[in-house]
């Protein structure tokens, strides 16, 4: 049971116990206006972006009747930030005049009481390192005694803000779960940077970068821009986080570049602070600040060493798997050649396909008249695979039938369902004379060669 103290504008909570709640529940807005197709598309964006880091809350809107959801990732609630005084680190010449102005406090008393992170020891490494009584009164302090402690409170070691207190990080795990969810990446890493200052406001930057997946291989890399977990979305170009992308040397880390990186790849950049300096009051861009964007770029150029050491994995694996389908596709022809020149039987070629492999091989050849697809699983793993057959053959009379066949325009689209174990194989042949496409789902493709030899 909860009131409301109309005197203080604060609840009042008369009872709590928690219940099971069947019915839909949560927060629901409802609202009605003009509005145009480009705007509907971004407001579906917003809840995307929104959800992405956001990921132990589930989404959901309805607009003209169609529904669309958000869901969650995590059940997990980040806890609520706590409001902390202002760091010395950062703290500008006016705002501390003004600050010792309203204190009645001593010097020593005044800095312990007014900054984050300032204790006895350190007040005392401030006031002697400024030449500085800490028993006289704070407001007696002139701007010569001023300046002196402002350069002192620069150079004293004090340690950074209670990130984990006074800011809302989402951190990396959650923000992985959020890309993979929307964006399905062949490759995402996450970075957070420590703790950092800017007059006197407490600062966390979180990126993270991903490859491939949904994102579209062509054009301009995707930038996402959040601050305090809320996606800005307008004026990119004047916005200090996309100044920071395009000072990055993409190029020496293997990615194509003019302003932005170009290609299938997407950044997000997330600004968690006590004050975000926008760029104006309509809070779509972060305004330039040297010790914000001198930590975003420390963290995509971390970012950027991970994405060149999977892009030259994933190039020397390329070229493994080339060499391998090259020398794969022509031994079928040599144990035939050879096995003619001595006058024996031809013999089994997948043994030796899968030690140059070691991979799940699946082909799909002519045999005998037949159209034959195989599996050897040639992993230390057991697999199961979907395989989507389509040609024009109907598939009939299969040593293993499909789990279903579908018929449209002339074109039959047949699907197994195949489970193998390590070291064991499947097959099944019909009659037929190939064509077509054979598509196979379930596995990694980096795990799996499909040598199709019909197509």
């Amino acid at each position: 049971t909860l009131m409301i103290n109309t005197r203080t504008n604060e609840p009042d909570v008369l009872s709590h116990e928690e219940i099971d709640w069947a019915l839909p529940h949560g927060t629901r807005i409802e609202l009605e206006f003009a509005s145009s197709l480009a705007a509907k598309k971004r407001l579906l964006e917003y809840l995307k972006y929104t959800s992405v880091v956001n990921p132990h809350a589930r989404f959901r809107i309805e607009i003209d009747g169609e529904g669309t959801t958000f869901e969650r990732v995590s059940g997990e609630v980040p806890p609520c930030p706590q409001s902390i005084k202002p760091h010395p680190y950062g703290i500008e010449f006016g705002i501390l005049k003004r600050m010792v102005a309203a204190s009645d406090a001593t010097v020593e008393a005044f800095l312990q009481e007014e900054f984050s992170r300032v204790g006895k020891k350190t007040a005392a490494e401030i006031l002697a390192h400024a030449n500085v009584d800490g028993a006289m009164a704070a407001a007696a302090l002139g701007p010569a005694d001023l300046k002196q402690l402002l350069i002192a409170m620069q150079e004293v070691k004090i340690p950074a803000p209670p990130a984990s207190t006074c800011l809302s990080p989402i951190g990396e795990d959650l923000i992985l779960s959020g890309l993979e969810k929307e964006f399905a990446l062949d490759f995402v890493k996450a970075r957070s940077r420590p703790p950092g200052v800017f007059s006197g406001h407490s600062f966390v930057v979180e990126a993270a970068i991903g490859y491939g997946g949904r994102l579209e291989a062509d054009g301009a890399a995707r930038i996402l821009r959040f601050a305090n977990r809320v996606p800005l979305l307008y004026q990119q170009g004047a916005c200090a986080i996309t100044q920071s992308v395009t000072s990055v040397n993409w190029k020496s880390y293997g990615i194509t570049q003019s302003g932005l990186p170009q290609g299938p790849v997407l950044i997000l950049v997330h600004i968690a602070s006590t004050n975000v300096p926008f760029t104006s009051e309509s809070k779509d861009a972060v305004a330039s600040i040297p010790e914000i964007e001198k930590e975003i770029v420390l963290a995509l150029q971390e970012l950027g060493r991970d994405l060149k050491a999977f892009l030259s994995r994933r190039d020397r694996s390329r070229i493994a798997e080339d060499r391998a389908r090259a020398v794969c596709a022509i031994i079928p022809d040599i144990a035939h050649k050879v096995a003619e020149i001595v006058g024996k039987p031809v013999p089994e070629t997948a043994a030796i396909e899968g030690k140059i492999m070691r991979r799940v091989v699946v082909k799909r050849g002519l045999l005998d008249g037949k159209v034959q697809i195989r599996i050897d699983n040639h992993t230390t793993k057991p697999v199961e695979l979907t395989l989507y057959d389509i040609s024009n053959d109907s598939g009939e009379g299969a040593t293993v039938a499909p789990d279903f066949s579908t018929e449209l325009d002339g074109e039959v689209t047949k699907c197994w369902r195949v489970s193998v174990e390590p070291a064991g194989s499947w097959v099944t042949a019909y009659p037929g004379a190939g064509g077509g496409s054979l598509t196979v789902q379930g596995m990694d493709e980096s795990q799996m060669v499909v040598m199709d030899l019909l197509e």
